[in-house]
């Protein structure tokens, strides 16, 4: 079976090395152009392209402006291509490419769907606190993620669960049900189960004013907005060390009990291995931390050698 890939980001960098260790047919690989990253602007290749160049470098990469178009439709055509799959490729694909392979298109969704339709549906779940999360795959169809359901596969969310770590754990559980659809599909034993678009909720791009630490938020809010955006893009603040003003992301945190209330901002404990601020509601430890132009560190090495306080500005 000859099957094209689509795919950018992170989450489809894991399915992809796992179909390819596990030897199925990839005759090319389709993701987004590369892009100037970070405050240097440099241009770098996405996730996807870098698995390929790193592990298969004689596997065709595709990267078009645009994928839906006449042009890159018969480009794909000549792959004889019997299947698609796609995985947080990033562009809405219409139908008249959707409809080139003998067996269709399916997309691999981080979300139990209908929940959470959209560009961050990982990311989204965990910033809302849910107990549980999984991966559906469908059959693509030109709505968002609107398709028919193939199989779903449901895991437990932990309160300390990041989005980087969720990310791969769902990959993970995508392959063996990747294998199952690919198998049905090919012996025509599939089941698809239509969507109840009354239970459709959205799951849109995270916005960059969205990734700023509120400090007057109750502390559950600001620790699931924490795990739900590490390592990337990072929840922040800022900060004053020294007295310069430093913007600070925070990669992990826990809620905090039995401390006083404070108003929000304030430090509650500063020890050169402890660090708690209060929230509007609550109270939240800092576990791990990145002080802009340096490495992320945990707490403990963070607060080494400081002599007073940091202050957060709230």
């Amino acid at each position: 079976m000859n099957i094209v890939f689509f795919g950018t980001s992170p989450f489809a960098v894991h399915i992809l090395r796992s179909l390819l260790e596990h030897k199925l047919n990839i005759v090319a690989v389709v993701t987004r152009t590369d892009k100037p990253q970070g405050r240097s602007l440099k241009v770098s290749p996405p996730p996807v392209k870098q698995l390929v160049l790193q592990s298969h470098p004689d596997l065709p990469v595709l990267q078009p402006l645009k994928a839906s178009t006449p042009e890159f439709a018969e480009l794909l055509k000549k792959f004889k291509p019997d299947l698609f799959i796609v995985a947080a490729y990033g562009e809405i694909l219409k139908n008249f490419i959707l409809e080139i392979p003998r067996l269709g298109a399916i997309n691999v969704h981080g979300s139990i769907l209908p929940k959470y339709r959209g560009a961050a549906p990982i990311q989204r779940s965990l910033m809302n606190g849910d107990p549980e999360t999984g991966i559906t795959i469908i059959k693509m169809v030109l709505e968002m993620d609107a398709g028919d359901m193939l199989q779903r596969v449901k895991i437990p969310l932990s309160p300390e669960d990041t989005f980087g770590e969720m990310e791969q754990k769902l990959a993970e559980i995508s392959y063996p049900a990747l294998i199952k659809v690919i198998h049905d599909l090919e012996k025509g034993t599939l089941s698809p189960i239509p969507q109840d678009p009354s239970q459709a909720s959205f799951a849109p791009k995270i916005a960059s004013q969205e990734t700023e630490i509120q400090w007057s938020r109750p502390a559950q809010e600001i620790h699931n907005l924490i795990r739900g955006i590490s390592p990337q893009p990072g929840a922040w603040c800022w900060v004053e060390i020294q007295g310069e003003k430093k913007r600070l992301k925070i990669k992990r945190s826990q809620v905090a009990a039995g401390f006083p209330k404070g108003y929000f901002g304030e430090n509650l404990a500063f020890t050169d291995k402890e660090w708690v601020v209060a929230c509007g509601q609550g109270a939240l430890r800092l576990l791990e931390v990145q002080l802009e132009g340096k490495k992320s560190l945990p707490i403990p090495d963070f607060l080494r050698g400081f002599h007073e306080p940091c202050k957060i500005l709230a």
